[in-house]
């Protein structure tokens, strides 16, 4: 020990040595704001290239990954052949001193190989690629965080032949545990073919969450064993249906990006499309929506074309709904599992003889409700799920649950209505919440209506759709999905989801419709929208964001660009202030 250092006490020295490493990580932390040559997307927590240089990728290169691990070897794989084949050009070529050591190996060093693909799983992983041995090491706790900083590293290379970034050195880990996508196929139908490459690129952006909205009112396009029926009569046809080949196909395809695939089945509203198989246990199937004309809103029969909803009073029901929930948890094996429960219509309840008569015994559309969830709820529980659930079943004013029957233990509510006033609202009343606000996350909103014969459209030329103006990738990097609440409030908000729903979406426009703005939602889920100083950075992150879409659009990915390619070679040039 240096003469220097002796007589200091242990404590005294651990407080130095903890001093020591704040100031290397406030060193870190501060190059989160400034530009380099070349990015990784989401920006990581922790990123340090004190001295940026490249060094070439030997035409030997090898990642070693002693692991048994099915998901983990298909990754590796993928991460492998993209070092080589990809030849990403960057818009604005690095210019870098080349090291002559070229990069011979990627080592990983994961310390438990069994953990499972769950909400909450450890994602971190720590990143060092040196110059002055060939070597670049990759640590994490999981499998899950090595295929997290195995697509980190392959957005650290470019060129043909390929180069990469040396001397960098990167600690990661996200914000919140859940960054999801949310997309309907029940509207319109996708090819499992999309529905993979939409998933590999949610892997890609270091989003963890594929929430399939399988089924809705329009089709019922699973193919389930035990009710065939459901899709034999509720889907748009057989060329547009997913097999149970299908789904184990995607499941599996999913974790090798480490992308959970959470189903859901809206019930009981939304349900048009389970009468072609069951007539007798859906309400005003089928019906037109508004009975009383357009002027009339406050009758009609829906949230809007395709009315039916489960009824509740009918044992059918809930022997269909065993049926389909048992499936279902036999082909996904997330512990999630979301059951839907919004826009529920009194009026297409209190049409029904059978419910018209219990209400007339004293009962009122709350009580049906409940009567549904009470059996739901728990035989979901039951197949070890926790539920997921829209913020209507407690939110909505006219028909609702008492929190007693949907327990925060078991829960989880999903809020879209209200921004963070509604977040709040459920917080506060104790249960986890996943924010896909209208207003910033869904996807679809300023594409205009998809209503026939409405003369609005005419009257209005600004008209869009209920949920308009367009979402820009901007407002959605923008919002703080826990704004306003207390410490205690934001350890329940467990992440957020945009969502496309897909009245006017298919496999057509799907890439454009989600790219690159769910890699804005990717960014503020992961390492968040501010930077070291609290200031948010999104005019920051407009550059590095060309960049990344530029690479998608190089991966066989068709998204949106978001400037000229003129500004991004003119650096500085498109800004609003100079």
């Amino acid at each position: 020990m240096p003469a220097i250092l002796r007589g200091i006490s242990s404590n005294t020295m651990a407080a130095m040595l903890k001093l020591f490493i704040l100031l290397v990580l406030q060193l870190t932390i501060s190059c989160n704001s400034e530009p380099f040559p070349i990015n990784v997307w989401p920006i990581p927590t922790s990123i340090s290239w004190p001295s940026p240089k490249a060094t070439t990728i030997s035409p030997a290169f090898q990642i070693s990954a002693l692991y048994a691990h099915k998901h983990l070897r298909a990754a590796v794989k993928r991460h492998e052949s993209l070092l080589f084949s990809e030849g990403y050009q960057p818009i604005v070529p690095p210019s870098l001193p080349i090291s002559p050591t070229p990069l011979l190996s990627l080592t990983l060093h994961i310390t438990d190989t069994q953990a499972p693909l769950h909400h909450g799983v450890d994602e971190s992983y720590s990143l060092t690629i040196s110059s002055s041995n060939g070597v670049a090491n990759l640590s994490s706790t999981t499998v899950w965080g090595a295929i997290r900083g195995l697509e980190s590293f392959s957005q650290l290379s470019w060129g043909n032949p390929p180069l990469i970034a040396t001397d960098l050195y990167i600690h990661d880990r996200p914000l919140f545990p859940h960054r999801g996508l949310m997309l309907d196929t029940s509207r319109n139908f996708y090819p499992v073919e999309d529905i993979m490459r939409i998933i590999a690129t949610v892997g890609a952006n270091k989003l963890n969450v594929f929430h399939w909205h399988i089924t809705d009112s329009q089709s019922f396009p699973l193919v389930l064993p035990t009710e065939p029926k459901l899709a034999a009569a509720g889907s748009y046809g057989p060329d547009m249906q997913y097999s149970q080949e299908d789904v184990k196909k995607i499941v599996d395809f999913a974790m090798s990006y480490g992308v959970r695939v959470v189903p859901e089945f809206d019930t009981p509203g939304h349900s048009l499309s389970w009468a072609g198989a069951y007539p007798e246990i859906v309400t005003c199937a089928n019906q037109f929506w508004l009975p009383n004309g357009p002027s009339d809103r406050a009758h009609r029969l829906g949230a809007g074309p395709g009315t039916g909803q489960l009824n509740p009073l009918q044992p059918r029901t809930y022997e269909v709904l065993h049926n389909v929930f048992n499936d279902s948890a036999s082909l996904f094996p997330d512990p999630f599992f979301h059951s839907g429960a919004d826009e529920l219509n009194p009026l297409c309840w209190s049409s029904d003889p059978s419910i018209q008569s219990f209400l007339s015994s004293g009962h009122n559309l709350s009580q049906l409700l409940q009567r549904f969830i009470s059996d739901t709820h728990p035989f979901l529980v039951s197949l070890n799920r926790t539920v997921v659930y829209w913020e209507d079943i407690l939110l909505d004013s006219t028909i609702q649950v008492p929190s007693s029957l949907i327990p925060p233990s078991t829960t989880i509510l999903q809020t879209w209505n209200n921004g963070i006033n509604n977040t709040k609202k459920l917080v506060g009343a104790g249960y986890r919440v996943i924010v896909s606000s209208a207003d910033f996350y869904y996807l679809d909103c300023g594409h205009g209506g998809y209503l026939g014969n409405y003369s609005a459209y005419d009257a209005s030329p600004e008209h869009t759709s209920w949920c308009g103006p367009f979402k820009t990738w901007e407002r959605i990097y923008d919002y703080d999905i826990v704004e306003g609440l207390t410490e205690k409030e934001k350890v329940l908000v467990i992440g957020g989801e945009v969502a496309l729903w897909s009245e006017q979406a298919d496999g057509t426009v799907l890439d454009g419709r989600v790219w690159p703005r769910a890699a804005a939602l990717a960014e503020s889920m992961w390492s968040g929208n501010r930077d070291e100083n609290g200031r948010r950075r999104t005019a920051m992150a407009t550059d590095r964001l060309m960049d990344w879409r530029h690479r998608m659009v190089g991966r066989g990915v068709r998204a949106e660009p978001i400037q000229p390619l003129w500004c991004r070679r003119n650096p500085g040039m498109c800004n609003f202030n100079a």
